[in-house]
This record gives structure tokens, C-alpha cells and sequence, in this order.
């Protein structure tokens, strides 16, 4: 069977930190611990090889969350790095729906990271 890769974009541009001032970022909004839960939708009852395509900046830490549908992703989900980056990290411990799906981030509150959560591509294979 053939298959077509498709995406969908998801916004978040949250600061995630044990406060507001934690990074000079006026341009990010303020959210605290975890992100606001974002919803995309999926075409297909068929969804495959679904990855994450996620815009981060000034991760510090490796314990943060990425949860889709109320599931955590299996494994370390954001690596840290100075400044603005881009990390693909694969949809595992979980699947995409067919319809609407939710993607939120978690910061471990465990840390003194702050970090700010950009854009997310989700992608992901369905049938012709």
C-alpha cells in the first residue's frame, strides 16, 4: 500500500520557567510549568510514523515532557542547548487519532530551567 507523509503546525510560543523574568523573552508568554494544551487534527485512521519536528529555545535540562493525547513520549524528549533549536523527536508510548489529538509540554519542575516552547511540526504517513 502506498502512503503519503502529512503535517499539521502546531503554535505555542510559552515560556515554561519557575517564573515570568527566568529568560528575557517578552515576546513569549508566560505559562508556568506546562504549556497550554494544543489540539491538531489527523485525517486518517491509518496514521504511521509519526514524528515531532519541535522549535525550542535555551533548553538547560534533559527532564522536560512532551505529552501527546495525555501520554508521556517514552525516552529523553529535549535535549539541551543554547539558543533556538530544532529537535525531531518520535511519536513513542503513544499513537496519533484519527480526528482531534493534543500536544502540551511539561517542564520538570525539578530543575531551575526555563525554557521557551516555539513551534511543533507534527508529521506523520497515511494511505493514498
Amino acid at each position: 500500500m502506498s502512503r503519503r507523509t502529512t503535517h499539521a503546525l502546531v503554535d505555542f510560543g510559552e515560556l515554561l520557567g519557575p517564573h515570568e523574568d527566568a529568560l528575557d523573552v517578552p515576546w513569549a508568554e508566560f505559562a508556568g510549568d506546562r504549556t497550554g494544551e494544543r489540539s491538531f487534527t489527523v485525517g486518517t485512521t491509518d496514521a504511521e510514523d509519526a514524528y515531532l519536528q519541535i522549535q525550542a529555545y535555551d533548553v538547560d535540562s534533559f527532564g522536560h515532557d512532551v505529552v501527546v493525547n495525555g501520554e508521556q513520549l517514552s525516552g529523553f524528549d529535549l535535549p539541551p542547548n543554547d539558543g533556538w533549536q530544532c529537535w525531531v523527536d518520535a511519536v513513542t508510548g503513544t499513537e496519533l487519532n484519527e480526528g482531534e489529538n493534543t500536544l502540551r509540554f511539561r517542564r520538570d519542575d525539578e530543575t531551575r530551567d526555563a525554557f521557551v516552547v516555539g513551534s511543533v511540526v507534527v508529521t506523520w504517513t497515511a494511505p493514498i
